[in-house]
């Protein structure tokens, strides 16, 4: 959902790319053909030369936001907690 987070304003396909740093463009395809599927997004293409293709929120996708926002905030704020119990997991689990 990381790029619901960069749709401020509408983005072409490689801004979105260059803002999640690390993301595959194989990945990116993935992730914004479900959130399309889903509603969240739109897709448009520019008539440009070369074609561009442009993403933006749709209305669904914009309702989104305070939850997605409030929930991004929480693993930010516990994302230590979540780190040490990852850990203790990983540790537990290798003795098995």
């Amino acid at each position: 959902m990381m790029v619901m987070a960069v749709l401020e304003q509408p983005t072409r396909f490689n801004g979105i790319k260059r803002q999640l740093e690390g993301v595959t463009q194989r990945v990116l395809t993935q992730t914004l053909r479900r959130l399309e599927r889903n509603g969240m997004i739109q897709r448009r293409v520019l008539e440009t030369s070369p074609l561009g293709v442009e993403y933006s929120l749709t209305p669904l996708g914009e309702s989104f936001r305070g939850p997605f926002t409030c929930l991004h905030k929480w693993t930010i704020e516990h994302s230590d907690e979540v780190l040490s119990a990852q850990q203790a997991y990983d540790a537990r689990s290798s003795g098995r």
